[in-house]
Parts: C-alpha cells; sequence; structure tokens
C-alpha cells in the first residue's frame, strides 16, 4: 500500500538562456514555490475531511432496475457532518448516492460476457449528472461502467430501441432530488460551506460518494478488482484529480480539464476563493484545493485539456502536471471545446487506461520539453508508427482564453523530436500523433514575458 506523504516540497528551477531577439522560456513550475502542506490522508486526522479507509469498504446499496441495458443503483454514504474520529451522534444521518452501472453482459444482453471485467468510475462536471451514455460508452468498449450523481439527484431513466437494445441519446433529462441527497454541487457548497460541519461541504462528500463507487464496483462479482480506473470531465476532472491521489486502489486516472492551484493565476474559481475569510481559504487550498494532494499521486495519470480552457487555464494547469510525482502524460489540444461529451470523446483516454488496465499498446511518451538557442527538442518512446508531430505555439499577450495558436510541423530524427520556437513566441509545446489518431504532448513551455 502506498504511504502518503506528510509533507511535501517542490522547488522551481530557473533555466532561462538569452538569446539575440528574445529570451527563452522557463518550466512553467518556477512560475510559483509550492506551499508547504502538512497532510495525512489515510490516517484522516483533523488536518484532512478524508476518511479513506473507511469508504474502501463496500456501502450497502439497492438496485432500482437490473433488467435494463444500463442499470439504476443507489448507494448510502454514511454521515460526513463529523470530522475524522469525532463521536458520531444520533443526528448523524446516511445520505444516498444515484448511478447508472453497465457492463458488456447488460448492453448486449449477454450475460456470458461478463467476466473478470476491468472497470472505470465515471465523474460528471458542474451542471452534470450521472450519464447513461458515458456508461454505455464504456460497457460498449468491454468495461463494467459506474457513473454517479455528485448533486443529490436521480436523472430519468434512458430509453432504449425495443428491438435493438441500443440506447436512445438523450443529453436534456429531468432530475429528481432523492430524500437523502447529499449537498447540492453549487457554490456555496463548494467554496462558502467550508469550516465547521462538513455536511454542507460538496467535496467531503463528492469525494466519498465517488470512492464509494469505486468500493462497490470492486464488490461485483463481474469485476477484477484489480483492474480498475476512473476519469471526470471540468469539476469532475478536479475530483479525479483528487480521488487519484487518495485512493490507491485505481490502476490508471484521466483528469480532463480539471487541475489544482485554483487559487491563483486565471482560474475563474480564484474570486470565489479569494472572497473567503482569511481562515477559510487557507483552509479551502490546504483541503480542497489538488495542489495539496497531486504530490502523493502514484497512479498513472493522463491530464487532457485545451489551450484555451477558461476554467482550467494553463498556467495552474502546467503546475498541477508538475506536482504530480508518479508516472504522468499530457494532451493538451489546440481550442479544445469544455463540455461533457467533448470531454468524453479523446480516444487517447480509452487508450491509456486499456494501456494500464488491460494491457494494451502504450500511447507514445514523450520527454519534458527543453528549449535551447530557439529550439524546442524533447525525446520520444513510441511503440506505434507516429503519423505527425508539431509544434504549436502562440505569439499573443493577455488573457490565456483569448490567445490565438499556431501550429507548424517538428522533425524526427530517430527518437529526438525538435521544432524552431518562433522567436516573439510566449507559449509553446512539441506534439505527436499515431496511426491510431491519438496524440500525445509535452509540458508547455512560458516565455519569462509570457503574460
Amino acid at each position: 500500500m502506498r504511504h502518503p506523504r506528510n509533507r511535501w516540497h517542490i522547488f522551481s528551477h530557473l533555466t532561462p538562456r538569452v538569446h539575440p531577439r528574445w529570451i527563452l522560456a522557463v518550466w512553467v513550475a518556477i512560475l510559483i514555490t509550492f506551499p508547504t502542506v502538512v497532510v495525512d490522508a489515510q490516517s484522516g486526522d483533523a488536518s484532512g475531511p478524508w476518511q479513506i479507509e473507511r469508504w474502501k469498504q463496500t456501502p450497502a446499496m439497492r438496485w432500482l432496475d437490473r433488467e435494463s441495458p444500463v442499470r439504476s443503483l443507489t448507494y448510502e454514504l454514511e454521515s460526513i457532518a463529523h470530522r475524522p474520529g469525532d463521536k458520531q451522534g444520533d443526528d448523524a444521518q446516511p445520505t444516498e448516492v444515484f448511478a447508472f452501472y453497465a457492463t458488456p453482459g447488460t448492453v448486449n444482453g449477454d450475460p456470458s460476457l461478463d467476466k473478470d471485467l476491468p472497470a472505470v468510475v465515471l465523474i460528471h462536471g458542474g451542471g452534470g449528472t450521472a450519464f447513461s451514455e458515458w456508461a454505455w460508452l464504456w460497457a460498449q468498449r468491454g468495461y463494467a461502467a459506474i457513473a454517479m450523481d455528485l448533486s443529490g439527484r436521480r436523472p430519468e431513466a434512458p430509453r432504449f430501441n425495443p428491438k435493438t437494445r441500443e440506447l436512445i441519446i438523450q443529453r436534456r433529462v429531468e432530475r429528481t432530488r432523492l430524500p437523502r441527497g447529499g449537498p447540492e454541487a453549487n457554490h456555496q457548497a463548494k467554496f462558502n460551506n467550508i469550516g465547521g460541519d462538513r455536511s454542507d461541504e460538496w467535496q467531503p462528500y463528492a469525494v466519498a460518494a465517488v470512492i464509494q463507487a469505486h468500493s462497490l464496483i470492486r464488490s461485483f462479482p463481474e469485476v477484477d478488482a484489480e483492474r480498475t480506473a476512473v476519469t471526470g470531465i471540468s469539476w469532475g476532472g478536479y475530483m479525479t484529480c483528487l480521488v487519484a491521489s487518495l485512493d490507491d486502489r485505481f490502476s490508471a486516472a484521466v483528469p480532463v480539464y480539471g487541475c489544482g492551484f485554483l487559487y491563483e493565476g486565471e482560474s475563474v474559481q480564484k474570486p470565489m476563493i479569494d472572497a473567503l475569510s482569511g481562515d477559510q481559504r487557507q483552509q479551502w487550498i490546504r483541503d480542497y484545493d489538488p495542489s495539496a494532494w497531486l504530490p502523493q499521486c502514484d497512479v498513472p495519470i493522463l491530464l487532457v485539456n485545451g489551450t484555451n480552457d477558461k476554467h482550467y487555464p494553463l498556467d495552474s494547469y502546467m503546475k498541477s502536471f508538475q506536482a504530480v510525482a508518479g508516472p504522468k502524460q499530457l494532451r493538451i489540444e489546440v481550442a479544445m471545446p469544455h463540455g461533457h461529451v467533448a470531454g468524453w470523446l479523446p480516444n487517447e483516454i480509452g487508450l491509456f487506461i486499456d494501456q494500464h488496465v488491460s494491457g494494451g499498446k502504450p500511447l507514445p511518451k514523450l520527454e519534458s520539453l527543453h528549449t535551447t538557442n530557439g529550439i524546442a527538442k524533447t525525446k520520444i518512446d513510441s511503440s506505434t508508427p507516429i503519423k505527425t508531430a508539431s509544434l504549436h505555439f502562440t505569439t499573443d499577450h493577455g488573457p490565456l482564453v483569448d490567445r490565438s495558436w499556431g501550429t507548424q510541423t517538428a522533425s524526427i530524427d530517430g527518437d529526438l523530436l525538435s521544432a524552431t520556437v518562433p522567436s516573439d513566441a510566449t507559449l509553446w509545446y512539441l506534439s505527436v500523433t499515431d496511426e491510431r489518431d491519438a496524440m500525445i504532448s509535452t509540458d508547455v513551455q512560458f516565455s519569462v514575458d509570457w503574460k
């Protein structure tokens, strides 16, 4: 079992080089000196709200629908109103969580397909819910999939073609509040309620709900409990960063958009964090910002984002990537749209999870990017043929969300990938795309005057 780090430090490394026309980049990790945070995730002391060992136990559950291709259930969470170690009173009532569940056998009507299945936990983002379509897609891929709702609600039942059993896509669905649903997934519960009783704070409820969903799916007889993964979109990506750092039973994790360091830079969450009182703000950063937990993430992780994402901008994103201690890769797409469907479509997500839970062919791997005398370089290791190699860059200043990006062809010479960076570039990175149309990126580099 992985042992958490009780204290961590990450120090920046300056690597500027002077060029006649411009100053070359530095690692984005040098833009800050990371704070020191004292945590003990597994013991559950007062420095954090997590009760990991408790949540690793299989929760009580009941089936609402055991016949449909995508099935429905609820499971219980014990009260999270108290801090770990506190005596729980008679008023500590459990909450319930709704989830969709699908397997290759349920969606194809063939129970014989359900043996020793890999499994995936699916975490929706803000404004989302448990998506039957998402669970359906992963079941068609060969996985047992569980998608829970983290806003205390139950979406309406999915519909299927009676002849083919195909899912009828419904992306706007009615949602019913559960009688014992947890906190609302709104700004009040995510930010303003921090401090005191935890029952109205969304983060401990949501982390508990995800880890308990993981415990539940691992308990199903058709699932191979040692081959599980997690992926989430937007706030679900944020939550994936947390649970991948806290729950060491996952074999792979893919946060889409979501990241840490939301209390600085251009994050849209920063104004809400800054509006908290001094003690509240400090506690939010210590407990709920993924930057405090990513340094203990040993689960192989693929971070997926776009160059212009306003919710999780590149400055915070690169700091989050650098903070990860374990195996990590990046997929940065120029102008990637932000949304649930856009967030689950990239085929690299499935390929990365296949790689780590089912022995699938690995994604190409790129080493850290180095830029010297205007040449960006990295080494590439790929078991699949590379179709294209590119340099992506922007010469703009100002808000990251508003910058225009350009792309030009990069060169491959053996295992060396390189490209000449425009002298006025402010941000840049390299990427490769293999014959499966799977794209992997280097880290993004920032010029000294990138703002």
